[in-house]
């Protein structure tokens, strides 16, 4: 049986690390350890929970049940039709693709153009220009590993080092103070902000990407894809880990020196700008430029691939036109709308995925039992939809209300008692119906 070698499966980990280091995953972890301070390791070991160990067990979970759409099933054929088209468009072309075009304009290029340019032709020439590069890896998936894995991946990761070095040569001091609720509540408002990478979400999509990136190299054995698409995922979660600390001390320190943001760009510019000098802003722009790109790449592919096997009449290939130049065009509403988009889109999903994944990795006990999937998801999804509309101003009178009285509602994780009262439920129905039936045996021989 044919494998891969140590250096192919180290390339497809990049590749998958490439997919899921975006920009915002490069500005959430020092613009968060910057207002943490000398909470900062508390706050990260919670993010590392939902920014990094939830979309590696994403990725696996979706490998052990042969993608999405299957695992979904597990708790209701419509719900997997719907949840997992939902998941397609809001990481993909309906949020994360163009959240990934206009955010290195807006963060690493427009504070630097000249007051004479304008901003709204600035910003179409760039997506432009991203979008037509991202559009060209897209095409051909099979390559991605040779192109991302072993060209992009490693170009970014040098860059990123390149400011870490510096940092170490030139310091930038001692962490500030716990500041903006991370004083109180560090370990919460780190595990809220990990939602905000949007990777656990962007994991259920990679799992298509990764099954072709190993198919590429030969191997169709489907045990084999899974084993190496979970080893994949593990290299890939702890290159990200490693990267989030090392920005993280960046931000904390940061914060230290010159005081709170109003963006984790903010907070990279200042690093690099006291660092480097004026070429900072040339080497940051670089790193948000291919951050973004590799990410982009990595949704167009998974969504085409997903949307084509829901027609025959419109080919992968076509799909990759269609979210190329529908994500240029909404990129250029900009990133404060698309930003304002997210955050309650986020917050009504991500909980829904984490239990999906949650239920996944304990099958061994639940055996795919349909009402403990169904009732599961169906508490955890009641209260982040109740919870995001809510954030939004379309309240619901007494329900509304009614959930603020949950545990940990105040902490932004009022889903979690219901999720686990679900699980609960439907194993006591579980164990109650499997008690019956073997008394019923054992009364039928008995009788007999």
């Amino acid at each position: 049986m044919k494998n891969l070698s140590k250096r192919d499966l180290l390339f497809i980990g990049l590749m998958l690390f490439s997919l899921f280091f975006g920009a915002g995953n490069l500005i959430f972890p020092p613009f968060m350890a910057q207002a943490a301070g000398e909470k900062t390791w508390i706050a990260m070991s919670a993010f590392f929970i939902t920014a990094v160990g939830f979309p590696v067990l994403g990725v696996i979970a979706v490998a052990k049940s042969g993608g999405l759409t299957n695992l979904a099933k597990r708790v209701n054929p419509v719900f997997a039709s719907i949840f997992t088209v939902l998941i397609y468009l809001s990481i993909g072309p309906g949020l994360g693709i163009p959240r990934a075009g206009s955010l290195p304009f807006e963060m690493a290029v427009a504070p630097y153009l000249p007051e004479s340019m304008s901003i709204k032709i600035s910003l179409f020439i760039y997506t432009f220009l991203f979008f037509t590069v991202a559009y060209w890896l897209s095409l051909s998936p099979n390559k991605l590993v040779d192109r991302m894995g072993k060209v992009l991946t490693p170009t970014l990761l040098l860059l990123i080092i390149v400011i870490v070095v510096g940092s170490f040569i030139k310091p930038l001091g001692e962490y500030g103070a716990a500041t903006n609720g991370y004083e109180i509540s560090p370990f919460f408002k780190g595990f809220l902000d990990g939602y905000l990478t949007m990777d656990t979400i962007a994991a259920l999509n990679f799992g298509i990407v990764i099954a072709l990136a190993i198919k590429s190299k030969g191997i169709n054995d489907e045990k084999t894809i899974v084993s190496l698409s979970i080893r994949a995922g593990l290299i890939a979660g702890g290159l990200l880990s490693v990267i989030y600390a090392l920005l993280a001390h960046l931000g904390a320190a940061s914060g230290g020196k010159f005081g709170l943001t109003e963006n984790g760009a903010q907070t990279l510019t200042n690093v690099t700008n006291y660092i480097f000098g004026k070429p900072g802003a040339v080497l940051l722009a670089l790193i948000f430029t291919l951050a973004c790109l590799t990410t982009s790449v990595g949704l167009i592919t998974s969504c085409s691939q997903y949307f084509s096997t829901l027609t025959k009449k419109i080919s992968y290939k076509n799909w990759v036109r269609i979210l190329t130049v529908s994500s240029m065009l909404l990129a250029n509403m900009g990133l404060t709308k698309i930003l304002s988009i997210s955050v309650p889109v986020l917050n009504a999903i991500y909980p829904i995925a984490i239990m999906l994944i949650v239920l996944s990795m304990l099958d061994f006990i639940f055996k795919e039992d349909h009402l403990i999937y169904s009732l599961t998801i169906l508490f955890t999804g009641i209260v982040s939809i109740i919870d995001a509309l809510g954030q939004v101003g379309i309240k619901i009178g007494f329900i509304t209300k009614s959930i603020t009285f949950l545990p940990l509602y105040n902490e932004g994780l009022a889903w979690i008692i219901p999720a686990i009262t679900g699980i609960i439920i439907g194993l006591c129905i579980k164990f109650a119906k499997e008690f019956l039936k073997e008394n019923k045996i054992f009364s039928e021989k008995i009788s007999d």
